[in-house]
C-alpha cells in the first residue's frame, strides 16, 4: 500500500473520503483514544511512525498523507483557502473514521493544518501538540508580533520565494549528496542540526520525495511584483496556502473551548526562527538576496515571538499552554531527540485525556 516500507507495528492503507483517496498510516488498538499526527512539508507520514511505536497500547495513532504529499491522491491545493483544503481534508478523514474527538500533533506546515481544523472544528480537538509550527501568521512576508504585512500585495512570500534548483532535484528524484542544493542535503542541513543523521534516512528521503510537484502543485505559482523581492503569491500550491495573504489563525486566541497546546522546538531551529534562513528578510539582511529594503520595511519575520505572542494570548483569554525547547535541536524534535519529545509529549498528553 505505501511506497515507502513501513515498520514493524505499522499499518498503511487507503480511505476513500467524501474529498479526497486519503494514505493512513495507523498503530495501536482500534479502540484507543486518537492520536492524529499531521507532518510538515516535505515530508510524509513516514516521519512519524517510531513517534507512533513509541506510544502507550491506550492509544490509536493516525498518521495521514496530506494533500499534495506521500501516497494520497493528488489533488490541486487552493491557496487562495490558505490551510483549509487540508482542514476540510482531515474532517473527512474524521467522519470516515467515526468523527471522535482526537488528540492532534503537527510539525512545521502541519501546524498550519491543525490549527485551521482547531479554529473550524473544535469539538473535535482534546489537546493540540504544535512541533516546530509555521507562525500563526503565515511563512513570510509579516513583521512585528502583530503579524502586520511587509507590503499589501505580501511581495515576498509564498511560491515564488522557493529555491527553483531544490524544485528541479525533487522532480528529478535525486537521492544525491553531491549539491547543497540536492534533498538529501537540504534534510541533513536544515531540517536536522548537524551532524545528526537519521537511521532512516534513506526512508525518510523516499517519502519526501513523493511530494507532487508540476503546474499549480508544489511549490505553488507566483506573480511579479513591484515591491522586493519582486515576487508575491499565486492561487495555488502549498507554500502559496501558508502565505499571510490567505493564511491566519490568530483567532485561536478566542477559540471555545480551549484545548490545551504544547509548542515543542528545537533551539537550534533553522526553518521556524526569528532568523529563518528560509524568510527573504533574513536573506537580505544577509546579503544572499540583493536589494533589501532595510529593516524597516521587510526585517526577519519573529516567527517565535509572533508565535509566543498568540499562545499568551491565548492563555490571557482561559487557555492553557506549554512551550518546551529542546537544546542542541533542529527543526525536527520528534526525530532528532526523540527521549526528550516524548518526555515532554507524554504527560501533556495523560493530563488532557
Amino acid at each position: 500500500m505505501s511506497t515507502v516500507p513501513t515498520l514493524p507495528g505499522i499499518t498503511s492503507q487507503m480511505i476513500q473520503t467524501e474529498r479526497i483517496n486519503t494514505h493512513v498510516l495507523t498503530s495501536g488498538p482500534a479502540g484507543g483514544a486518537p492520536v492524529v499526527f499531521i507532518h510538515g512539508n516535505f515530508s510524509a507520514a513516514t516521519w512519524f511512525e517510531e513517534t507512533m511505536l513509541a506510544m502507550p497500547d491506550k492509544y490509536r495513532c493516525i498518521a495521514p498523507d496530506l494533500r499534495g504529499y506521500g501516497d494520497t491522491e493528488d489533488l490541486i491545493i487552493d491557496a487562495t483557502r490558505g490551510a483549509r483544503d487540508w482542514s476540510d481534508d482531515l474532517k473527512a478523514l474524521s467522519d470516515s473514521l467515526g468523527s471522535k474527538p482526537a488528540h492532534l500533533v503537527s510539525w512545521s506546515l502541519g501546524g498550519g493544518a491543525v490549527m485551521q481544523f482547531a479554529l473550524d472544528y473544535p469539538e473535535l480537538v482534546r489537546t493540540l501538540t504544535l512541533i516546530a509550527p509555521v507562525s500563526p501568521y503565515g511563512f513570510g512576508g509579516t513583521k512585528g508580533l502583530d503579524g502586520a504585512p511587509c507590503y499589501p500585495d505580501f511581495a515576498g512570500s509564498g511560491a515564488g520565494t522557493v529555491n527553483p534548483e531544490f524544485i528541479k532535484r525533487i522532480q528529478a528524484n535525486d537521492r544525491s549528496a553531491d549539491d547543497p542544493n540536492s534533498p538529501r542535503n537540504v534534510i541533513n542541513t536544515f531540517i536536522y542540526k548537524p551532524p545528526f543523521r537519521a537511521d532512516r534516512e534513506e526512508d525518510y528521503l523516499s517519502a519526501s520525495l513523493l511530494e507532487k510537484t508540476g503546474e499549480k502543485r508544489y511549490p505553488g505559482d507566483f506573480v511579479p511584483s513591484e515591491n522586493w523581492p519582486n515576487v508575491a503569491p499565486g492561487k495555488y500550491g502549498p507554500i502559496n496556502a501558508l502565505t499571510p495573504a490567505y493564511f491566519n489563525t490568530s483567532s485561536l486566541v478566542d477559540l471555545a473551548p480551549k484545548p490545551p497546546i504544547l509548542w515543542v522546538r528545537g533551539d537550534s531551529d533553522q526553518i521556524v526562527s526569528d532568523t529563518s534562513f528560509f524568510d527573504f528578510g533574513t536573506l537580505g539582511q544577509m546579503d544572499i538576496v540583493p536589494g533589501w529594503p532595510g529593516a524597516d520595511v521587510f526585517p526577519p519575520q519573529p516567527m517565535i515571538g509572533q508565535m509566543r505572542a498568540v499562545l499568551e494570548q491565548y492563555q490571557t483569554n482561559g487557555g492553557a499552554y506549554q512551550e518546551i525547547i529542546i537544546a542542541d535541536c533542529g527543526h525536527s524534535p520528534h526525530v532528532e531527540k526523540p527521549q526528550e519529545f516524548v518526555a515532554a509529549f507524554l504527560p501533556f498528553l495523560a493530563a488532557g485525556s
